[in-house]
């Protein structure tokens, strides 16, 4: 049986791979049978300091074919070695647990690779596990209860929410995406605020209390990375002066890779770089560099050196102060600035995600 240390030996490469090839620790099938032969295991790699794993062995391991039929769902440790198979495409996937719902203590790990399978040859598939949840850990300040007592803290995502009381030391797992942190006191529920968690990304999120009370963020942000998962950490202050979830304030703007995942919101912060103009709705229809033909739009990056319009986001400038503080024939010099937005987002204009009805806007 593989144990934790030789789980991320084996299991910890970043990227994954497979190849077809011939190798004798596959058996050999008789090459008048038309099929192929399929096998798989972990990948090597390098360790981590993450040891919260099972045993490899228990990870639940599924064959499946472009029928949808499955071929084999059961313990990795008891799967065969090789697989006789007709010639086509297949799922092969293990994970380390089941999860559907948020809970506490449980990292889900896991991999999933489609080959093709071809007649008379071997195809190995090597699985490169990596988290495939997020998880929260919250510090509480020992003043939070003499602020709030009896208080909670509830934190929501799809599938559901964990309730963390002040003494609660254990990690919340959660399905990647938005997450929502509510302070609980008695019947009354006052939301604090939203963060987005990637796969991978485990946060600490440290909770502090200072003399008064509000619903408004403010702290900094580190950030390390380990070789598998994402630690994050981050300090929010109930009662600092930074208000407001994300996209309510400058200090709060979105970036411009957020734009599409929050289309429909309406008087949000956006902040990116102006890097053209120009617009039109062919694919390359992004002009980035003068002269500027064009006074009613521009686009913004999360890069000065963007010159891809699926990395961009479009701005429209409506006739009046926008327009004249904003466009680029007047303004030639605004190109490569860092400017801050307010306005609607929109899931498509000129053919990518963009923000329009601009109210307010300012630069670094």
């Amino acid at each position: 049986m593989k144990t934790f240390t030789r789980f991320f030996r084996d299991s910890a490469l970043v990227g994954i791979a497979f190849w077809a090839l011939f190798s004798s620790s596959c058996d050999k099938f008789p090459p008048e049978s038309g099929q192929g032969t399929l096998c798989w295991n972990f990948s090597s790699g390098v360790p981590t300091r993450a040891m919260d794993l099972p045993d490899t062995d228990l990870f639940r391991l599924r064959v499946v074919n472009s029928a949808n039929e499955i071929l084999y769902d059961g313990k990795y440790g008891d799967s065969p070695e090789t697989m006789l198979v007709n010639p086509g495409t297949y799922s092969v996937s293990v994970v380390s647990r089941d999860f559907t719902v948020p809970e506490f203590e449980a990292p889900q790990f896991g991999d999933e690779q489609v080959v093709v399978v071809k007649a008379g040859a071997v195809t190995r598939v090597l699985l490169a596990c990596s988290q495939l949840n997020s998880g929260l850990r919250l510090k509480i300040d020992p003043d939070f209860e003499k602020t709030y007592p009896g208080g909670s803290l509830s934190v929501s995502s799809t599938g559901g929410s964990l309730i963390y009381v002040p003494s609660e030391k254990r990690t919340g797992y959660f399905k990647p995406g938005d997450i929502s942190i509510s302070l609980k006191e008695g019947d009354k529920t006052t939301r604090l605020l939203t963060r987005n968690l990637d796969a991978k990304e485990i946060l600490t999120l440290g909770i502090t209390c200072p003399s008064g009370s509000g619903s408004v963020q403010g702290g900094s942000l580190s950030i390390t990375i380990d070789t598998l998962r994402t630690w994050t950490n981050y300090d929010y202050e109930i009662g600092s002066e930074a208000a407001g979830d994300a996209g309510t304030s400058r200090d709060r703007a979105y970036g411009v890779a957020q734009v599409k995942d929050h289309a429909g919101e309406k008087a949000v912060w956006v902040t990116g770089y102006i890097v053209g103009g120009d617009l039109s709705s062919g694919k390359n229809g992004i002009k980035f560099e003068g002269p500027f033909e064009s006074l009613t739009n521009i686009a913004i990056a999360a890069r000065s050196s963007v010159t891809e319009k699926s990395s961009c986001v479009s701005v429209q400038l409506v006739k009046g102060p926008m327009r004249d503080g904003l466009n680029l024939v007047d303004h030639p010099g605004l190109l490569g600035k860092k400017v801050y937005l307010k306005g609607d987002l929109q899931e498509a204009y000129y053919g990518i995600p963009g923000i329009k009805n601009l109210t307010e806007y300012s630069f670094e």
